[in-house]
C-alpha cells in the first residue's frame, strides 16, 4: 500500500523528534548506492542501498529501518518531493533494493535511513544522493565520431568543439561512451582523476560510458571540449600470441559524447558529438595497452583544448556506427594513480644511460622530467629484474610478444624532446609491470634521482582488511599478496601486469577470497561476471580468458579454470549477503554445468588444465576437474534453492551427489584413506571441497598430514593445490602443520620468495625457472585469505551471509606469538586478535553491530576458557562453543 502524505508527514515528525532527544545509537553510516558513495550516472532500474551501523554498545543491532528517496535534499524528511517511502520495516537488513516508481534519467535523488536499535530507539542517517544516467540508449543525442577508419594509423587523435553559454549554469554533466580509451578536458582542464577509462569489455557486445560532473569547468561565454582517444584493447596494434590484433571488433577508436547543461532557469541544453567537431593528430605517435607509449613533444599543439585555439587546419570528423547497441553505465571503482613511489636508488651507467630501482614491483607507469635538445630520443625500458651485469632484463616477460618489426619495443616508452626547457612525460594509455626503469638516450642527458617517479596504478578499491603478526615473514607475504592482487586489477582481474594482462579465469577464482577479505571488490566482480555472460557461447562454453577477442575457447578452459562463473558469484553472496550476481548469472551457471555434463563420462571429466605449475607432483586432471564439476553443481543447486527453483534444486543436488560418488569410486581407497597416489593436491582438494565421506575425513586428513611431513612440511602443489592445502589442514585438525608450510623460508615456499627480495608473488616456485617466471602473479595468492580464515578464524556463515553471523574459529598455532586480523564486514569492523601471554593465550574479538558470531575455541587437554574472571563451561570437550552478540570480548585460554 502506498503511504499517504499524512502518514509521511507523521513519520517525518517522529524522525525529527527522536533525532533531537535520543543518543546516537544504531546510527546508519557509510550510506552507499550500488556499493558506491554518491554515485553519478547509474542505470540500475532498482538500485541497491546499503549502510553500516555505528553503535559501540554490547548487543547492538538494528530491529527496523525506514528509507526515504526524494528529489529535494532539504525537504526529504519533511515529506517534500518524495519518490519512495518504505515506511517502517521490521528487519535487521542493511542491504535494500529500491521499490519505488521508475526513476527518471538525468535526475539527482536524495536518500536517508532511519534505523531502530534493539532497544527501540530510532536514529537518522545523514542524507546521501545518487544520480541517474542515460537509463536507455534512446536518450543519447550525440553521434559516434572518429577521425578515420584506418586501424593502422598510429598517432592518437585529438577532437575538439567550441560552444557558447549565455545563461547562468546550475549543473553540467558530461556523458562519454568510448570504444578505446579517452581523456576528456573542458577549457583546458582535465576532467576527473580516472585512468584508462572506460573499462575493457567485449566491445561489440557491451560498451561502457562514464559520467563526469563538469559544473565547475563549464563557464559562461565561450567554451571548448577536448577529447584525446587511445587504442586500449579496441584497436590493438601490437602483436602477441593471443591475436588481439585480429579482434572482431577492431577499429579506429571512436566516441559519443553528450554534455548536458542545466541552467538556473530550469532549461536544459545538450552539446553533443557530431559532424561539427574537428580533429587532428596528437603528439602521442603510438600507444599500446600491451607494450608502451611513444610521444613526440615536437608535435605538441599548445592550448589545443582551449576556446580560442585556431583549429582552421584541423579536419572534420567522420561519423561511425556504434560499436554495440548495448551502452551501459560504468558503475564501479575506477583505475587511478593510487600511490606515488620515489626511486629507492638511481645508478648512472654512462652519460646516456641511467638505471632506477623503485624498490618494489608494481603495475603502472613512471613520469620523467628531463631537459635536452630538440629531437633527443629517450627510451624508458621497464623490467622486473636485472641481468648479471646489473642492466634491465626483459627475458622473463617478453616471451609471448610477437613483434613484426623493431618499432614497438616491449614495455619501452619512447619520448622525443621538443627542446623547450624541462619537459615532462607520463604515458596516458598504457601501464606496465616493473621494478626497474632503464632510461637511455641517443644524446647525453643529465638526470637525478628526483627526475623519475613511479605511479602504482590499479582499480582503486577501498581497503577492508588488515593483518599483523609477530612474524615479519608472514606480514611481508601478506603485503606481497595484496600488491599482486592490486597489480592485477584493472577493471577486471588479470594474471600479470606485464607479459599478458589477460583475465585468466583460474587465477581469479583462486584469489577471489583473498581479494574479498582485503578489498571492497564487488563492483569489479559484478562487471567482470557481465563480461563472462557476454563471452559465453550458446552451448555454455566459456573461454579461459575474459574478456577475449576469441582466443581461449579451445585451450585453458574447463571446470578448473572457468568455474569463475559459479565460484565468484557464490563468494560475493557469502561476503556481501547480496544474491543479485547469483541471480544475474543463474542461467549461465546452469548452461555451464550442462556443458560439463555433455563432455563428461560417468560423471567424471578430463576437461581442464589441471594443477598448473606444480612443484614436482601433479594430480590427475580428471580428479581436479571433476572436483570443480562437483563444486559448480553444488553451487547451482544451492542457488536454485535460494531462488526457489525447486525442480532445478532437485536435479542438480542429485547430479552433485552422483559426481561425488563417481570421484570417490575411482580415486578413493577406502581401506587406506588415500586418494590416487596420495600427493598433496590429491589429498587436500577432496578434503577442502567436501568430497571425502564424513566417516573417512579424519583418516584422509591424517594421511595428508603424513604426506606433508614426508615432504619436509613444504609445498608440493600447483595452482589448484595452493587453494586447498592450507585450508584442508587447518580445517581438519592440523593448523600447526599448515602454519609450518606457510612460514617456511626455504624452497619451495612463499617465504623463499620473500627472502630473495620479492615484494609481489611469483608465477613459479623456483626463482630461476626457465619458463612461467613472471614476478607479479596473483595465482598463488590464496594464502592471503587463509590468514583470515585460519589464523583469524573468520569465515562467513552460508546460513546468514554477509557476515550477519560470523563463524569464528581462530587457530593459535605453534611458532606464532601474536596475530590480528581486522575486516570491515557489511555490518561493520570485525577484529579477531590473539597473543601469547604469561597467563596463557589472550583472545580478543570485536563483533560488529547488527552481527552475531558462532565462536569455537579449540583447547588442549586440561585447558579452560576464562571470561571476566570466570570459567566457561566446555562440557568436558576439547572445544568451547559459544554464540555471542555484537560487542567487545576477551577470552583467556589457560
Amino acid at each position: 500500500m502506498k503511504p499517504t502524505s499524512a502518514r509521511i508527514i507523521l513519520c517525518t515528525f517522529c524522525a525529527f523528534f527522536f533525532l533531537t532527544i535520543t543518543p546516537s545509537f544504531a546510527k546508519p553510516v557509510e550510506l552507499r548506492c550500488e556499493y558506491l558513495t554518491n554515485p553519478l550516472g547509474i542505470d540500475a532500474a532498482r538500485p541497491r542501498f546499503s549502510w553500516r551501523l555505528e553503535d559501540p554498545s554490547q548487543g547492538a543491532g538494528q530491529s527496523a529501518y525506514q528509507i526515504w528517496v526524494g528529489t529535494d535534499s532539504a525537504g526529504l524528511l519533511q515529506g517534500k518531493a518524495l519518490v519512495w517511502n518504505s515506511i517502517k520495516v521490521v528487519s535487521n537488513k542493511t542491504l535494500i533494493t529500491y521499490a519505488g516508481p521508475p526513476l527518471q534519467a538525468f535526475s539527482k535523488y536524495y536518500w536517508a535511513i532511519a534505523s531502530w536499535g534493539v532497544d527501540g530507539q530510532r536514529t537518522l542517517s545523514s542524507v546521501a544522493n545518487f544520480e541517474t544516467g542515460m537509463q536507455k540508449a534512446s536518450n543519447w543525442k550525440g553521434a559516434w565520431i572518429s577521425d578515420t577508419r584506418d586501424v593502422n594509423l598510429k598517432p592518437a587523435p585529438y577532437f575538439r568543439k567550441t560552444f557558447e553559454t549565455n545563461k547562468s549554469i546550475r549543473s553540467a554533466r558530461a556523458y562519454i561512451a568510448v570504444a578505446g580509451l579517452y581523456e576528456l578536458s573542458i577549457n583546458g582542464q582535465a576532467i576527473g582523476n580516472h585512468r584508462l577509462d572506460p573499462m575493457y569489455t567485449r566491445f561489440d557486445r557491451r560498451t561502457m560510458y562514464v559520467t563526469h560532473d563538469v559544473t565547475k569547468q563549464v563557464q559562461k561565454g565561450k567554451n571548448a571540449i577536448g577529447v584525446l582517444l587511445g587504442n586500449g584493447w579496441y584497436n590493438h596494434q601490437s602483436t602477441a600470441v593471443w591475436f588481439f590484433h585480429e579482434a572482431p571488433w577492431r577499429n579506429r577508436p571512436t566516441f559519443c559524447l553528450d554534455l548536458r547543461i542545466t541552467y538556473t532557469d530550469g532549461s536544459v541544453e545538450t552539446i553533443s558529438s557530431g559532424k561539427d567537431w574537428k580533429t587532428a593528430l596528437s603528439p602521442i605517435i603510438f600507444n599500446s595497452i600491451y607494450t608502451a607509449e611513444h610521444y613526440d613533444a615536437r608535435l605538441e599543439q599548445p592550448n589545443w583544448n582551449q576556446p580560442n585555439f585556431d583549429d582552421a587546419q584541423w579536419k572534420t570528423v567522420i561519423l561511425r556506427p556504434a560499436p554495440s547497441t548495448n551502452l551501459v553505465a560504468q558503475v564501479m571503482h575506477p583505475i587511478r594513480d593510487v600511490e606515488a613511489i620515489s626511486p629507492k636508488s638511481m645508478r648512472k651507467i654512462n652519460d646516456t644511460t641511467y638505471l632506477y630501482d623503485l624498490g618494489r614491483n608494481i603495475s603502472g607507469v613512471v613520469s620523467l622530467r628531463v631537459s635536452g635538445a630538440a629531437g633527443t630520443r629517450i627510451r624508458l625500458r621497464h623490467t622486473e629484474r636485472l641481468n648479471a651485469e646489473g642492466r634491465s632484463d626483459m627475458s622473463n616477460i617478453d616471451v609471448h610478444y610477437r613483434p613484426t618489426d623493431n618499432t614497438d619495443p616491449f614495455q619501452t616508452d619512447i619520448f622525443i624532446l621538443s627542446g623547450r626547457g624541462e619537459e615532462r612525460f607520463m604515458p596516458r594509455f598504457n601501464y606496465k609491470g616493473f621494478q626497474y626503469v632503464e632510461v637511455s638516450s641517443n644524446q647525453a642527458i643529465t638526470l637525478s634521482e628526483n627526475s623519475l617517479k613511479g605511479y602504482f596504478m590499479h582499480s582503486d578499491l577501498p581497503v577492508l582488511g588488515k593483518v599483523q603478526s609477530s612474524s615479519s615473514t608472514l606480514d611481508k607475504i601478506w603485503f606481497a599478496t595484496n600488491n599482486s592482487y592490486l597489480s592485477n586489477l584493472f577493471g577486471y582481474p588479470t594474471d600479470c601486469p606485464q607479459r599478458e594482462k589477460n583475465g585468466w579465469t583460474g587465477d581469479a577464482h583462486i584469489a577471489s577470497e583473498t581479494g574479498l577479505y582485503n578489498f571492497d571488490g564487488i563492483t569489479v566482480y559484478e562487471k567482470w561476471l557481465a563480461d563472462h555472460r557476454d563471452e559465453q557461447q550458446p552451448n555454455g562454453v566459456l573461454p579461459s580468458i575474459v574478456p577475449t577477442s576469441g582466443w581461449g575457447y579451445e585451450w585453458g578452459n574447463g571446470p578448473d579454470w572457468t568455474s569463475t562463473i559459479a565460484i565468484i558469484p557464490w563468494n560475493v553472496y557469502l561476503f556481501y549477503g547480496d544474491s543479485k550476481l547469483l541471480e544475474d548469472c543463474y542461467d549461465n551457471i546452469k548452461r555451464y554445468v550442462d556443458a560439463i555434463s555433455d563432455r563428461s563420462q560417468g560423471h567424471l571429466t578430463t576437461w581442464g588444465l589441471g594443477d598448473w605449475v606444480p612443484v614436482k607432483s601433479k594430480a590427475p586432471v580428471e580428479l581436479t576437474s571433476s572436483i570443480y564439476y562437483y563444486v559448480d553443481a553444488t553451487i547451482l543447486a544451492r542457488t536454485a534453492q535460494l531462488l526457489n527453483k525447486k525442480a532445478d534444486y532437485t536435479t542438480y543436488s542429485a547430479l552433485a551427489t552422483q559426481i561425488k560418488a563417481a570421484i570417490n569410486a575411482k580415486y578413493l581407497n577406502r581401506e587406506t584413506g588415500i586418494y590416487g597416489n596420495g600427493t598433496q593436491t590429491e589429498m587436500s582438494a577432496p578434503l577442502h571441497w567436501g568430497i571425502v565421506p564424513s566417516e573417512l575425513q579424519a583418516k584422509v586428513a591424517a594421511n595428508l598430514a603424513q604426506r606433508v611431513k614426508a615432504d619436509g612440511a613444504h609445498l608440493d602443489v600447483g595452482l589448484l593445490g595452493t587453494k586447498t592445502i592450507l585450508n584442508a589442514l587447518s580445517d581438519n585438525g592440523y593448523a600447526d602443520l599448515a602454519y609450518q608450510i606457510a612460514a617456511q623460508e626455504d624452497f619451495p615456499s612463499w617465504g623463499w620468495w620473500i627472502k630473495n627480495g620479492a615484494t609481489t608473488l611469483y608465477e613459479n616456485w623456483p626463482i630461476d625457472a626457465k619458463s612461467d617466471i613472471s614476478m607479479n602473479h596473483i595465482m598463488f595468492g590464496e594464502i592471503g585469505a587463509w590468514y583470515y580464515k585460519a589464523l583469524g578464524g573468520i569465515k562467513p556463515d552460508p546460513a546468514a551471509p554477509g557476515f550477519k553471523n560470523i563463524l569464528l574459529n581462530p587457530h593459535f598455532v605453534k611458532g606464532l606469538d601474536r596475530f590480528q586480523a581486522s575486516f570491515k564486514t557489511p555490518q561493520g569492523e570485525l577484529v579477531s586478535s590473539w597473543e601469547r601471554t604469561a597467563q596463557g593465550i589472550s583472545y580478543k574479538v570485536v563483533v560488529p553491530p547488527n552481527s552475531s558470531a558462532s565462536l569455537s575455541l579449540e583447547l588442549l587437554p586440561g585447558q579452560k576458557v576464562w571470561n571476566k574472571g570466570r570459567v566457561l563451561d566446555n562440557a568436558g570437550k576439547n572445544v568451547m562453543v559459544q554464540q555471542v552478540n555484537a560487542g567487545n570480548y576477551e577470552f583467556v585460554i589457560k
